[in-house]
C-alpha cells in the first residue's frame, strides 16, 4: 500500500507535462466603448469624411443606416443620397457579406452616397470586431445590376489602416 502512495505522490509531483504559455494570439481586438458611431458624409471637396454621431454606444449596423439616412445635421458636411421619409435599411449578414436592403432607387444615390452607406455598414461592423476584409452588398428596391455588386470602403483598408 506504501508503494502505491508513493507512485500516487510521485505522479501528482511530476505534474501532467503541460507547460505553462502566454497569452495566444487571436487578431485585432474591439475597439472597446463607443462613444458613438461613425457616419461617412462628404465635403465640399467630394471627399468622403468620418464624422462621429454622440450616441453613448456603437449599435447596430441597421440603427447606423438609419443615423445616416437622417442626414449629416449641422456637420458642414452633406450627403450624396436622396432625402427620404423613411430610414429603416434591413441588414443580413453573411459570413463574408453584409446586405442592406435599403428604402431608394440606384438613381436616388450617386457613387460617393454608395460610399456613405458602405462606410458607414463597414465602420459598424470591424468597431463591433468583424473582419475588415467582409464586403457589403447594396440591394436597391427596383432590381439593378448595381445590386449585386460587392463592395468595400476606400478609407477602411484590410492592413488596419485607416
Amino acid at each position: 500500500m506504501t508503494r502505491i502512495w508513493l507512485v500516487v505522490a510521485a505522479l501528482l509531483l511530476a505534474g501532467c507535462g503541460v507547460e505553462p504559455s502566454g497569452p495566444a494570439a487571436g487578431g485585432e481586438a474591439p475597439t472597446g466603448v463607443a462613444r458613438g458611431v461613425t457616419l461617412y458624409f462628404v465635403d465640399a471637396r467630394h471627399q468622403l469624411q468620418p464624422r462621429l454621431r454622440q450616441t453613448d454606444r456603437l449599435g447596430t449596423i441597421s440603427e447606423a443606416m438609419s443615423l445616416l439616412l437622417t442626414g449629416p445635421g449641422d456637420s458642414g458636411l452633406r450627403t450624396e443620397i436622396a432625402a427620404g421619409t423613411v430610414t429603416r435599411v434591413g441588414v443580413t449578414t453573411e459570413p463574408d457579406v453584409i446586405q442592406l436592403m435599403v428604402p431608394f432607387t440606384v438613381h436616388d444615390v450617386t457613387r460617393l452616397g454608395i460610399h456613405q452607406l458602405v462606410c458607414t455598414a463597414l465602420g459598424v461592423h470591424v468597431q463591433s470586431g468583424g473582419s475588415r476584409t467582409v464586403k457589403v452588398r447594396v440591394r436597391f428596391v427596383q432590381p439593378t445590376p448595381e445590386s449585386d455588386r460587392e463592395r468595400s470602403c476606400p478609407l477602411i483598408t484590410v492592413d488596419g489602416a485607416r
